[in-house]
């Protein structure tokens, strides 16, 4: 008897590689699918994009992707959790998730996590993973292969330049300004990710031991390396917007105040927003990014896959088109999303190197330079803590 030939097909894959033949297999499962990836929908740049990343995996696999649009990274992390309580370990609602440090941890100790799958993806082989690498590691946490990078994530101020002459040079200089200029500063809530990143910044330039910070926090840890971060704060809270008495809900909020001129700086996780800001007549061409001297806080964004998502093989399948060179480029570009690649330029062909020599610029879009150095983030517990014991020190 004859073979077919897409068995033909499928056994020379095998014979030349078994890990061919498994991701043309992936790519079979994932045909027909539909992906429900859970990501914050507070951007609407990123949901346009993840808009057009389904488009793209519809006309070449065949998979759709659905944004579900979260508020806060830990709605879809608390679904799994509850279809774990309740016996669901297959044919979960949660397909990928945009994940945190936190969350990832928190999923990855609980067994909640599909994978590993990172080497599975072809497209792995464009990342730098060796040990220690940016890509293997997440707040710390070593990743090990069940959670894929996206997009780069950095911490900056955005200023606006005709109000603001006298720049600081670092946090502490911060505290000096808005006492210069008292009402002209905020941060957001830190029960919001921004807000508590920007105590994170804080803490990461004042603490004592910077070591310490890369380890699980202990009582002893944190009454030691928070001590000048709150004597700090306790200085600048007075000269706040609104004498620090209440503060924008998340960075979205703030990016209005500094539009309206209510304030003179905003903060981003995401060192191409103003400059695409300013491109979408939001905030006015005069704002700037800054970033302290000594650097700032940064990290890769990254997805995930739950240990029983329904659709495991269409998001593999996402995951690995977020890593091809082509998406990497589309999403750099300032016109599209402006997010800097994860991708190691060492390991990139000349015509992808191209694609990115040739990507639009824009005066408020610095330069990887002008970014200056990429603080660690502390370990996972850290954030937990500021944001616990800032709500208990500033709020009534």
């Amino acid at each position: 008897m004859k073979r077919s030939f897409a068995a033909a097909v499928a056994a020379s894959l095998m014979l030349a590689s078994p890990a061919l033949a498994d991701w043309a297999q992936t790519k079979a499962d994932a045909k027909g699918q539909t992906v429900y990836f859970n990501a914050w929908g507070g951007d609407p740049r990123t949901n346009a994009f993840i808009e057009w990343v389904s488009q793209q995996m519809q006309a070449k696999y065949g998979v759709t992707v659905e944004q579900v649009k979260l508020s806060d990274t830990g709605e879809a992390v608390s679904r799994v959790q509850a279809e774990k309580a309740a016996g669901q370990n297959s044919g979960g609602a949660v397909d990928l998730i945009w994940i945190n440090g936190p969350n990832f941890l928190a999923m990855k100790q609980a067994g909640l996590l599909h994978g590993p799958f990172l080497n599975e993806l072809p497209n792995a082989k464009y990342l730098d993973l060796s040990p220690g690498s940016a890509a293997t590691t997440d707040f710390t946490v070593p990743t090990e292969g069940y959670e894929s990078p996206w997009r780069l994530a950095k911490f900056v101020f955005a200023y606006d330049t005709d109000r603001v002459k006298d720049l600081p040079h670092d946090m502490a200089g911060l505290s000096q300004w808005a006492a210069a200029h008292p009402g002209r500063f905020t941060h957001p809530n830190p029960s919001n990710f921004m807000g508590a990143t920007f105590l994170k910044q804080a803490l990461v330039e004042m603490a004592p031991d910077a070591e310490a910070l890369s380890k699980p926090v202990t009582d002893e840890s944190y009454a030691k390396e928070t001590a000048p971060l709150w004597a700090w704060y306790d200085k600048l809270r007075p000269n706040l917007w609104r004498k620090g008495e209440s503060f924008p809900e998340n960075e979205s909020a703030q990016a209005t105040l500094l539009a309206d001129g209510e304030v003179d700086f905003a903060m981003f996780f995401d060192p191409a927003a103003p400059a695409a800001m300013i491109k979408q007549q939001v905030l006015p061409p005069s704002v700037r990014v800054w970033v302290p001297d000594e650097g700032s806080i940064g990290n890769m964004s990254y997805v995930a896959i739950p240990y029983n998502a329904a659709h495991q093989a269409g998001a593999e399948l996402v995951a690995n088109f977020l890593l091809d060179p082509a998406t990497q480029a589309h999403m750099q570009n300032i016109d599209v999303l402006g997010s800097y690649s994860v991708l190691d330029p060492s390991k990139l062909d000349a015509s992808a190197k191209e694609a990115f020599a040739k990507l639009p610029t824009a005066p408020a879009l610095p330069t990887l330079a002008e970014l200056g150095p990429t603080l660690p983030e502390p370990h996972p517990s850290w954030m937990t803590r500021l944001t616990e014991d800032w709500a208990k020190r500033y709020t009534k």
